[in-house]
């Protein structure tokens, strides 16, 4: 069983049928990352929850992303169920018993937790070019427009910081493609287009301050437990690309924040990426160079990163070469793919003479997997056929009530709430845009009052406190008679209609008959 050093997974099953060995994983060797694969119902969700049920109990503070729903149930003590209480039987994991553990719930939406946010300059051009889908063309101008907000001290922190910046970009295109290469009209409105797109998918709730802190995502307990974070992604897998870009930058960030520790004794921090194919779906060559690098060299920062997906070939060779703990769960072998997965899935474990690594990868039940794991050394060990054992947490969701109650108790709660929208690049940019309009507005002619003069009539109206509009010597107007009022009656107005529209069809008589004259003289 598991003891300070390691957790335990579940017990191997030995030639006789027999469930005995228990396969653990040693917390040394938990930031050499792992990869937990199997098809859809064969028990990936229930593996990552003991796994983080696990590390927990450690000390290990732990950040996955609930894609169903059903992991929430971690938060919540477990049941005693039947089928439960004779899995732990035939592992012999005794005692048995259960717990509810320390959550805190995040959601990009602020919907089912507490938001996250992350800035417009913290995102980088790389991962935003990613997010879009931008060409190598519209990716250089948003490179020049990082550049040009370094260069003029404006702070990139939410949309409408970039979408100014564009903007600004835009109408100084010809001085800036001087400097730094071709800058195209369309093409900078390209970029803003998919911002708007990007805004409508729900990215001006990512977007902003106050931005998360990886500290709080690394929280322990006072009685020695680590977090457990969970992100709400059901609505959030709605936009892949905004899913997998937000892990990939977290996984940055931490790379670039936490310190070096080498090998310590147990992780400072392990991360979940459930659904890793999403990560690679039709990532360009340099996104995935950069995933390689992070999780290579995150191992010496004490992070330990696990992919969590469906086919070990929906991640790359060179990222599946650095994962040394492993959970294979069941695999179809119907179609052709199917079975290069499988080969290439068995032909990743350290074989085992008592049984066809291949074949058994197909005739796995659920709940059961082929486990390896680093040894001694960091050596994988052989790959036995396991039984994964219990949760100790609930499995399934929690009610809403309860999310809400958990929520509420956080010990974040009330930090990320409340947006904050500071001085940036938007407000900058306005103040300059109303300066330089204010330079170019032509002068108020006099001091004051309307730009407009009368002419100097001696019945012109007055402008200033009622003063006759008249040059100095000039005798006063004499009094004038007061006009007739304008006022008609309802007889005078039908006479002048009449007199009118007469007037009107000779008039147009007259001009046909001269131009008609005029015709005939040519």
């Amino acid at each position: 069983m598991a003891d300070d050093t390691s957790i335990f997974i579940g017990a191997s099953r030995k030639p006789d049928d027999s469930y005995q060995k228990p396969e653990n994983l040693l917390l040394r060797y938990g930031n050499r990352h792992g990869l937990v694969t199997g098809a859809t119902g064969t028990g990936k969700t229930v593996t990552l929850q003991i796994l983080a049920e696990g590390f927990s109990n450690q000390g290990v503070p732990v950040f996955c992303a609930d894609v169903k729903g059903d992991l929430s149930g971690i938060a919540m003590m477990g049941e005693a169920k039947d089928f439960l209480l004779a899995r732990a039987e035939t592992i012999k994991l005794d005692p048995y018993e259960f717990q509810e553990f320390p959550v805190i719930f995040w959601d990009l939406f602020g919907e089912q937790g507490h938001p996250i946010r992350a800035t417009v300059t913290e995102m980088g051009p790389l991962l935003l070019s990613r997010l879009m889908n931008l060409s190598d063309a519209q990716e250089g101008i948003l490179n020049i427009a990082f550049k040009i907000a370094d260069e003029e001290g404006l702070l990139l922190l939410d949309m409408k910081d970039l979408q100014a910046l564009l903007a600004n970009i835009a109408a100084r295109a010809d001085e800036i493609s001087a400097r730094y290469g071709n800058v195209t009209k369309p093409s900078v409105g390209a970029i803003q287009r998919n911002l708007l797109v990007l805004e409508q998918q729900g990215g001006q709730n990512f977007f902003g301050e106050p931005a998360l802190r990886i500290s709080d995502i690394m929280r322990t307990t006072r009685d020695g437990r680590g977090a457990i974070n969970v992100l709400a992604a059901d609505k959030l897998m709605m936009n892949p690309r905004l899913y997998s870009t937000f892990l990939l930058w977290l996984l940055s960030e931490l790379f670039e924040e936490l310190p070096e520790v080498g090998d310590p004794d147990k992780p400072r921090l392990v991360f979940f990426f459930d659904e890793a194919h999403l990560l690679f779906d039709e990532a360009p060559r340099v996104l995935v160079d950069r995933v390689e690098q992070v999780v290579r060299l995150i191992r010496s920062k004490g992070v330990g990163v696990y992919f969590v997906t469906q086919n070990p070939l929906d991640v790359p060779e060179t990222v599946l070469a650095q994962l040394g703990n492993r959970v294979q769960h069941a695999l179809r072998a119907y179609t052709p793919r199917e079975q290069k997965a499988v080969k290439t899935a068995a032909d990743t474990f350290r074989p085992n003479p008592d049984f066809d690594c291949a074949k058994a990868i197909t005739q796995l039940a659920v709940g059961e997997a082929l486990v390896s794991t680093l040894e001694a050394k960091g050596i994988p060990s052989m790959v036995q056929r396991t039984l994964v054992r219990p949760p100790a947490s609930r499995m399934g969701p929690i009610t809403p009530q309860e999310r809400s109650r958990l929520i509420a108790e956080s010990p974040v709660a009330g930090q990320y709430d409340q947006a904050v929208d500071r001085e940036s690049a938007f407000e900058i940019l306005q103040k300059k845009a109303a300066e330089a309009q204010k330079a170019q507005a032509p002068e108020q002619q006099g001091e004051g009052g309307s730009r407009w003069t009368l002419p100097d009539f001696e019945d012109s109206p007055t402008t200033t406190g009622g003063a006759s509009r008249r040059s100095p010597g000039r005798p006063a107007p004499r009094p004038r008679a007061p006009r007739p009022s304008n006022r008609q009656t309802v007889t005078e107005a039908a006479i002048k209609s009449v007199v009118r529209s007469v007037g009107s069809s000779l008039g147009r008589a007259l001009v046909r008959g001269i131009l008609g004259s005029l015709k005939k003289g040519y």
